[in-house]
């Protein structure tokens, strides 16, 4: 009986393992087998995000220096480029954050601020085909702190007068237009529908009526025509250019005095954490000053770009 058992177990245990053989066989082939993936299966990335933070920094001093001079002096100017861009199918959003600061403080002079500026762009685009979106488009500029002019009173005495402040003046347009956009670095937007609010929320700037409001008032708008030329490309290796052109045109208050906001910068990448940068902005607004501004700036410092 012991014998018969046995031999029974011994039989099934044998047809068992060969019974397995051509499974174990089929999952090895399968676990080797080599998977091509096709491109039509990858998800495409709908957000491209990045930028640029920089900080320039430069400090000075003399003894005894019979070359004349200040005592010390410093200066520290920050930046950053910041964007966002999604792409999907037909449409097309386009988002970019320019945010800069800068002081320089001597002691003669004291502390004196050499750069201040708040430029958010937000553009949305349906793709009408052949390079061409139907685009409306969002921007809003103003500063972070007050500003100040300089100069010397009767007795040769320093004397500051305001001229600005955060939200006074602020630019609010809002327009409806067509994009096109030929390269990956440049576009062009054209609008024959644009509102423009200028806001001036402060008292004695408002009380003066400064940069074209009512005196006493905080707040004007305009409906007119708009162009925006964008370029964003590494022109040579290292050497990158970024420039934004805005033209405005208010239809009822002349016009043909065209407001003018150009704004370029050239970064030069020295290594990783180096850059030698040249800011240049230009400026023309009729109810503001009525002549060209110009900032220029122009530093060697630290930055990341991520």
């Amino acid at each position: 009986m012991k014998a018969i058992l046995f031999s029974c177990v011994t039989l099934l245990a044998y047809l068992s393992t060969h019974a397995q053989d051509p499974t174990v066989k089929q999952l090895k082939e399968a676990t080797e087998k080599k998977i091509n993936k096709d491109a039509n299966d990858t998800i495409p990335a709908l957000w491209k995000k990045g930028g640029l933070i920089t900080l320039n920094l430069a400090q000075g001093s003399l003894t005894n220096w019979q070359g004349g001079g200040d005592k010390a002096s410093f200066s520290a100017v920050a930046f950053s480029n910041l964007y966002a861009y999604y792409k999907n199918g037909k449409h097309a959003w386009d988002n970019t954050l320019d945010l800069g600061y800068g002081y320089v403080s001597t002691t003669s002079l004291g502390t004196r601020k050499s750069d201040d500026r708040i430029d958010l762009l937000s553009k949305y685009g349906y793709d009408l085909g052949k390079k061409f979106y139907l685009s409306t488009l969002l921007n809003f500029r103003t500063q972070f702190s007050e500003g100040y002019t300089y100069s010397k009173d009767g007795n040769g005495l320093d004397v500051k007068e305001l001229t600005s402040d955060f939200m006074a003046p602020a630019y609010i347009l809002l327009s409806l237009g067509i994009d096109y956009k030929p390269t990956s670095y440049f576009s062009l937007f054209v609008s024959p529908l644009t509102q423009r609010w200028t806001i001036v929320n402060n008292d004695v700037l408002s009380a003066r009526g400064a940069f074209g409001v009512t005196p006493g008032e905080k707040s004007y708008n305009e409906l007119g025509s708009f162009l925006s030329a964008s370029f964003n490309k590494e022109i040579a290796t290292n050497v990158s250019y970024k420039s934004r052109l805005d033209l405005f045109s208010n239809y009822k208050r002349d016009p043909g005095n065209v407001d003018v906001f150009w704004t370029n910068v050239l970064t030069m990448k020295v290594n990783k954490f180096l850059n030698a940068n040249i800011g240049l902005d230009l400026l023309y607004d009729d109810n503001a000053i009525g002549r060209v501004q110009l900032r220029q700036i122009l530093g060697i410092g630290f930055s990341t770009k991520f």
